[in-house]
Protein backbone atom coordinates (compact mmCIF):
# COMPACT_ATOMS: atom_id res chain seq x y z
CA UNK A 1 0.00 0.00 0.00
CA UNK A 2 1.31 3.48 -0.75
CA UNK A 3 0.03 6.50 1.63
CA UNK A 4 -0.31 9.67 -0.71
CA UNK A 5 -1.16 13.42 0.57
CA UNK A 6 -1.23 17.01 -1.79
CA UNK A 7 -1.81 20.43 0.10
CA UNK A 8 -2.90 23.66 -0.80
CA UNK A 9 -2.35 26.66 1.66
CA UNK A 10 -5.04 29.15 1.61
CA UNK A 11 -4.79 32.84 2.39
CA UNK A 12 -5.88 33.60 5.64
CA UNK A 13 -9.07 35.84 4.09
CA UNK A 14 -10.08 32.37 2.40
CA UNK A 15 -13.41 31.71 2.29
CA UNK A 16 -12.96 28.38 3.79
CA UNK A 17 -17.36 27.53 2.65
CA UNK A 18 -15.98 27.06 -0.78
CA UNK A 19 -13.95 24.14 -0.26
CA UNK A 20 -16.67 22.95 2.49
CA UNK A 21 -18.99 23.02 -0.43
CA UNK A 22 -16.35 21.21 -3.04
CA UNK A 23 -16.15 18.40 -0.73
CA UNK A 24 -19.86 18.06 -0.63
CA UNK A 25 -20.16 18.40 -4.48
CA UNK A 26 -16.75 16.55 -5.54
CA UNK A 27 -16.29 13.89 -2.16
CA UNK A 28 -18.71 11.16 -3.57
CA UNK A 29 -17.42 11.22 -6.57
CA UNK A 30 -14.16 8.63 -5.54
CA UNK A 31 -16.27 6.25 -3.86
CA UNK A 32 -15.78 3.02 -5.45
CA UNK A 33 -12.52 4.37 -7.43
CA UNK A 34 -10.79 1.80 -8.18
CA UNK A 35 -7.35 0.43 -6.08
CA UNK A 36 -8.71 2.97 -3.33
CA UNK A 37 -8.70 2.24 0.04
CA UNK A 38 -9.82 5.33 1.26
CA UNK A 39 -9.63 9.11 0.81
CA UNK A 40 -10.04 11.51 3.69
CA UNK A 41 -11.07 14.72 2.58
CA UNK A 42 -9.71 17.24 4.72
CA UNK A 43 -9.08 20.78 5.62
CA UNK A 44 -8.20 22.87 8.47
CA UNK A 45 -8.66 26.54 9.27
CA UNK A 46 -6.88 28.99 11.34
CA UNK A 47 -9.45 28.94 14.02
CA UNK A 48 -11.11 26.06 14.25
CA UNK A 49 -13.12 24.41 16.85
CA UNK A 50 -11.25 22.06 19.08
CA UNK A 51 -8.06 22.92 17.66
CA UNK A 52 -5.74 25.60 15.92
CA UNK A 53 -3.82 25.57 12.58
CA UNK A 54 -1.09 27.79 11.45
CA UNK A 55 -2.67 28.22 8.21
CA UNK A 56 -5.99 27.49 6.07
CA UNK A 57 -5.51 24.38 4.26
CA UNK A 58 -7.57 21.99 1.79
CA UNK A 59 -4.81 18.57 2.20
CA UNK A 60 -6.90 15.29 0.59
CA UNK A 61 -4.90 12.35 2.31
CA UNK A 62 -5.23 9.16 0.05
CA UNK A 63 -4.66 5.16 1.02
CA UNK A 64 -3.93 3.48 -2.45
CA UNK A 65 -3.46 -0.63 -2.59
CA UNK A 66 -1.10 -0.22 -5.78
CA UNK A 67 0.69 2.50 -7.53
CA UNK A 68 -1.49 1.88 -10.60
CA UNK A 69 -4.20 3.40 -8.29
CA UNK A 70 -2.06 6.55 -7.97
CA UNK A 71 -1.33 6.78 -11.29
CA UNK A 72 -4.99 6.82 -12.79
CA UNK A 73 -5.97 9.18 -9.94
CA UNK A 74 -3.47 11.53 -11.34
CA UNK A 75 -4.22 11.20 -15.08
CA UNK A 76 -7.53 11.76 -14.33
CA UNK A 77 -9.91 14.71 -15.55
CA UNK A 78 -10.49 15.18 -12.36
CA UNK A 79 -7.18 15.86 -10.57
CA UNK A 80 -6.94 18.29 -13.94
CA UNK A 81 -9.39 19.93 -12.62
CA UNK A 82 -8.25 20.30 -9.02
CA UNK A 83 -4.64 21.62 -10.95
CA UNK A 84 -6.40 24.04 -12.46
CA UNK A 85 -8.76 25.10 -9.95
CA UNK A 86 -6.05 25.45 -7.08
CA UNK A 87 -2.86 25.10 -8.44
CA UNK A 88 0.18 22.17 -9.50
CA UNK A 89 0.36 20.81 -5.91
CA UNK A 90 3.73 18.69 -5.09
CA UNK A 91 2.32 15.22 -4.16
CA UNK A 92 4.11 13.25 -1.03
CA UNK A 93 4.16 9.79 -0.89
CA UNK A 94 4.80 7.28 1.93
CA UNK A 95 5.80 3.70 0.94
CA UNK A 96 2.90 2.19 4.06
CA UNK A 97 4.62 -0.39 6.90
CA UNK A 98 1.52 -0.93 8.62
CA UNK A 99 -1.84 -0.16 8.79
CA UNK A 100 -4.96 -0.43 11.22
CA UNK A 101 -8.70 0.14 10.22
CA UNK A 102 -12.18 0.22 11.83
CA UNK A 103 -15.07 -0.37 9.79
CA UNK A 104 -16.72 2.44 11.12
CA UNK A 105 -14.44 4.52 9.16
CA UNK A 106 -17.61 6.40 7.55
CA UNK A 107 -17.58 8.19 11.33
CA UNK A 108 -14.26 10.04 11.03
CA UNK A 109 -14.37 13.54 11.50
CA UNK A 110 -11.23 14.98 12.65
CA UNK A 111 -7.60 13.67 11.39
CA UNK A 112 -4.34 14.08 13.05
CA UNK A 113 -0.92 14.11 10.92
CA UNK A 114 2.43 13.78 12.44
CA UNK A 115 5.61 13.77 10.09
CA UNK A 116 8.65 13.31 11.80
CA UNK A 117 12.41 12.92 10.17
CA UNK A 118 14.31 9.43 10.59
CA UNK A 119 17.71 9.82 11.56
CA UNK A 120 20.71 8.07 9.18
CA UNK A 121 21.49 4.58 10.01
CA UNK A 122 18.30 4.35 12.40
CA UNK A 123 17.28 0.54 12.49
CA UNK A 124 14.22 0.69 10.03
CA UNK A 125 12.91 -2.59 11.08
CA UNK A 126 12.45 -1.01 14.93
CA UNK A 127 11.12 2.01 13.21
CA UNK A 128 8.22 -0.02 11.77
CA UNK A 129 7.88 -2.16 14.97
CA UNK A 130 7.65 0.83 16.90
CA UNK A 131 5.43 2.49 14.45
CA UNK A 132 2.73 -0.87 14.15
CA UNK A 133 2.71 -1.20 18.28
CA UNK A 134 1.94 2.90 18.02
CA UNK A 135 -0.83 2.14 15.65
CA UNK A 136 -2.42 -0.31 17.59
CA UNK A 137 -2.37 1.83 21.26
CA UNK A 138 -4.31 4.83 18.88
CA UNK A 139 -6.39 2.39 17.76
CA UNK A 140 -7.03 1.51 21.75
CA UNK A 141 -7.24 5.11 21.99
CA UNK A 142 -10.62 5.91 19.79
CA UNK A 143 -8.62 5.78 16.17
CA UNK A 144 -10.63 4.94 13.71
CA UNK A 145 -7.76 4.54 11.31
CA UNK A 146 -3.94 4.54 11.76
CA UNK A 147 -1.43 4.39 8.39
CA UNK A 148 2.50 4.07 9.62
CA UNK A 149 4.47 5.07 6.33
CA UNK A 150 8.07 6.53 5.56
CA UNK A 151 9.26 8.31 2.68
CA UNK A 152 12.77 6.99 1.89
CA UNK A 153 13.79 9.85 -0.22
CA UNK A 154 13.86 12.30 2.34
CA UNK A 155 13.99 9.78 5.45
CA UNK A 156 10.70 10.97 7.34
CA UNK A 157 8.01 8.94 9.25
CA UNK A 158 4.42 9.01 8.80
CA UNK A 159 1.94 8.69 10.82
CA UNK A 160 -1.93 9.34 9.94
CA UNK A 161 -4.85 8.71 11.86
CA UNK A 162 -8.97 9.26 11.43
CA UNK A 163 -10.80 9.99 14.90
CA UNK A 164 -14.80 10.29 15.39
CA UNK A 165 -14.12 13.45 17.30
CA UNK A 166 -11.13 15.64 18.39
CA UNK A 167 -8.33 13.66 20.10
CA UNK A 168 -7.70 15.16 23.38
CA UNK A 169 -3.70 15.57 22.91
CA UNK A 170 -4.63 18.04 20.04
CA UNK A 171 -6.74 20.91 21.75
CA UNK A 172 -3.59 22.87 22.21
CA UNK A 173 -1.38 21.09 19.91
CA UNK A 174 -0.21 24.00 17.03
CA UNK A 175 2.24 23.62 14.01
CA UNK A 176 5.09 24.92 13.24
CA UNK A 177 5.34 24.85 9.73
CA UNK A 178 9.16 24.44 9.52
CA UNK A 179 9.74 21.53 11.33
CA UNK A 180 6.24 19.53 9.83
CA UNK A 181 5.53 18.04 13.12
CA UNK A 182 1.40 17.74 13.90
CA UNK A 183 -1.21 18.85 12.24
CA UNK A 184 -4.63 18.14 12.65
CA UNK A 185 -7.82 18.58 10.46
CA UNK A 186 -11.62 18.49 9.70
CA UNK A 187 -13.22 15.72 7.94
CA UNK A 188 -15.60 16.20 5.40
CA UNK A 189 -15.79 13.32 3.13
CA UNK A 190 -14.63 9.77 3.76
CA UNK A 191 -14.54 7.75 0.12
CA UNK A 192 -14.58 4.07 0.30
CA UNK A 193 -14.50 1.10 -1.73
CA UNK A 194 -17.68 -0.21 -3.15
CA UNK A 195 -19.15 -2.88 -0.93
CA UNK A 196 -18.66 -6.53 -2.89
Amino acid sequence: MIAMQYSFTLPADYDMAIIDRRIREKGPLLDGFPRLRFKAYLSARKRDDGFASAENLYAPFYLWDTPEGIDSFLSSPGFSALARDFGWPSVQTWLVWHTEVASDLGDARYATRDIRPIAAHSDLTRHRETAADDARSAIGAGALAVIAAFDPTKWRQLRFCLWPAVPPATETTRTDAATETTQTYSVGHISLPQAP
